[in-house]
Parts: structure tokens; C-alpha cells; sequence
């Protein structure tokens, strides 16, 4: 979901300044109409009761409750995640999974007059579309890179490191790729915890193409082979992998 799109992630800022900022999540409260069986609100957290959070008690039920969380949002049938003749979703359902998993990942993010009031040490409310705006794939992309950090995550370098993590200790894996044209749609994927009945694809016992689950042209709850190593085709300029515990 990406068209005609300016990203809000950047601000130029060195390393060490980043570094020794604590930005605030910019969080929208979840909306009525937010709901897997609609179209509406896809800024908003979700407002369902039913849906599971990731259960911290220890990497067995982490790892339990990410699968019910995969179950639950049922990215493959929801009509919130249905691609469109002008859109798809990937970043809505990443956001989504993210969001019951207890990881803070944007669908908004600040405006850049917003995030000088913040660093200045004011406090800025996220109010939609004012302060706040969505943030799609190619920028969620740099998002990670200038950002990613402040929120607890780890960059990951192979698809065999971040299978790896997510398996081991139950958390959130990513993969997020830019789109070379801009105005275009980047991707963004969650890399999730293997299981009895879903598997990374290996050769020779090394992880080529990570178990995922997405929103985009196709939806998947769960899926690896089939897409190969989508984030190196050539309509992507940069890609990142990402992992937060």
C-alpha cells in the first residue's frame, strides 16, 4: 500500500544525536470501525477482544500465542488485509501482527514538524493526518534504519540469523524492502516461528527462504517456498531484516 506517497521517517540527524533520542510511539487509540471485517479505520489499532496477544510467560507460549495471533487475524480471509484495485496491505497486517505481538512497529509516524517539537522536549499529541500520517513499506523501510534501534530492534543480517531468533525465542521477525521507483509499493513481511505443520525451506540445513505470513497481491498466513527471496527481486532498490524479542 504505497501510492503517491511522501515518507515522514527522515529527519537529518547524525548518529549520535539518534542515538541519545527517546521518541515517543506514535500510537492512534484502536477506532469502532477498526475490525478484520472491515475496510475502515486501517490506521487504527484493532478493536477486538477476541484477538490474542503474544503470551510473555516464557518462548513455548510466545511461541503458541503468535501462531493463535496468525489464526486469529486470518490474513488470507479478513477483509480488512483484501487487496484493492488501488491498494494492497502489507503494512496493515504487519502492523496488526505487531501490534497484538506487543512490538511497537508504525502505521503512522510523525510528521517532520512533529518529530523537531518532540526532540525539542514538547509534547505532541498524534492526531491523524496533523501530526501523524501513515507510513507505507518503502519508508517503514527507512523507518528501521533511522529509527528501528530507539524501539528495541536488532538488525539481522541472513534469513538462516533471523529464522533462527524468531524459532529460539519467540519473537518478531521482519522483512521490509524499498521500492527502486518511487510513488510504487515496497513490501514488508513478518518472519514467524516455525511449526509442526509449517516450515522454513532449507538446503542443506541452512534456511534460503524464512517461514513468513503477509498481506499483498496474495495473501498467506503462512508461506516460504512459494515466493523465494522476494525482497532481492529488482523492483527493490534496498531491503532490511529486522528482530525484536
Amino acid at each position: 500500500m504505497e501510492k503517491h506517497t511522501v515518507s515522514v521517517a527522515s529527519l537529518p540527524l547524525d548518529d549520535h544525536i539518534l542515538s541519545n533520542i527517546q521518541i515517543k510511539k506514535a500510537n492512534l487509540l484502536p477506532g469502532l470501525q477498526s475490525r478484520l471485517d472491515s475496510m475502515e479505520m486501517k490506521e487504527k489499532p484493532i478493536m477486538d477482544p477476541s484477538i490474542p496477544y503474544r503470551d510473555m510467560t516464557d518462548t513455548a507460549s510466545k511461541k503458541e500465542s503468535i501462531a493463535r495471533i496468525i489464526d486469529k487475524l486470518d490474513v488470507e480471509n479478513s477483509l480488512r488485509y483484501q487487496r484493492t484495485v488501488e491498494d494492497t496491505y502489507c503494512n496493515v497486517y504487519s502492523y496488526d501482527y505487531c501490534y497484538f505481538a506487543k512490538v511497537y512497529l508504525p502505521t503512522v509516524w510523525w510528521t517532520p514538524e512533529s518529530l523537531e517539537k518532540i526532540i525539542r522536549g514538547q509534547d505532541v499529541e498524534a492526531v491523524f493526518e496533523q501530526t501523524v500520517d501513515r507510513i507505507y513499506s518503502s519508508a517503514i523501510h527507512d523507518w528501521f534504519l533511522e529509527w528501528g534501534p530507539n524501539f528495541g530492534w536488532e538488525k539481522m543480517f541472513t534469513a538462516e540469523e533471523i529464522q533462527q531468533k524468531v524459532n529460539a525465542h519467540g519473537g518478531i521477525g521482519i522483512i521490509c524492502a524499498k521500492r527502486r521507483e518511487k510513488g510504487l509499493s515496497g513490501h514488508i513481511v513478518p518472519v514467524v516461528p516455525e511449526t509442526e505443520l509449517h516450515k522454513a525451506y532449507r538446503e542443506n540445513g541452512v534456511v534460503i527462504y524464512p517461514l513468513q505470513s503477509q498481506a499483498g497481491k496474495l495473501n498467506y498466513n503462512y508461506f516460504s517456498e512459494v515466493r523465494k527471496d522476494w525482497w532481492n527481486d529488482d523492483l527493490y532498490s534496498s531491503y532490511v531484516f529486522y528482530y525484536h524479542e
